[in-house]
């Protein structure tokens, strides 16, 4: 062997585990120190635990939580964007289809809906509010995603 070029060994090196356990082993350092040994991996003791040293498990909830947050709010958006409580003005109709409508007291989408339960003439006999003006209407409210009745898919232009 050449002199001066291996590291010093112990043959009486102290392994240490986080659990508490020590042993004696040959190495190249003094003192080891283990975060898992045989008296406490789950393998080996049969427990159902975690062992996470990196904190992998601690980033992947995190990355679940975020995802079921994102999910929540996409779906609280989405039925935010189909409420009946939706003003007519959000709707961009145009002045005078808004002001008629406003005029015959009909203030939001779901006041709407109910008169196309009844029929389109219901909608069509408000003074200021033609053929024109409810054809607006409802495409606006199928790209809006909302569902008509079926009494109120009789025009279509």
């Amino acid at each position: 062997m050449k002199a001066n070029i291996h590291p010093v060994y112990y043959p009486d090196a102290q392994v240490i585990c986080a659990c508490g356990n020590t042993w004696t082993t040959g190495s190249t350092k003094k003192i080891i120190h283990t975060d898992v040994c045989s008296n406490c991996h789950p393998f080996y003791t049969g427990e159902q635990r975690i062992v996470d040293t990196e904190g992998q498990v601690d980033r992947f909830y995190k990355k679940l939580q975020a995802r079921e947050t994102y999910l929540s709010e996409k779906e609280a958006r989405a039925s935010a964007r189909t409420s009946p409580d939706r003003t007519i003005a959000e709707l961009e109709l145009g002045t005078r289809a808004t002001e008629s409508l406003a005029k015959a007291g009909i203030t939001n989408v779901g006041q709407v809906l109910e008169k196309f339960a009844l029929g389109e003439d219901s909608l069509l006999a408000i003074e200021g509010f033609g053929r024109k003006s409810l054809a607006d209407l409802k495409k606006r409210l199928r790209q809006l995603g909302y569902t008509l009745p079926e009494i109120g898919e009789e025009i279509t232009v």
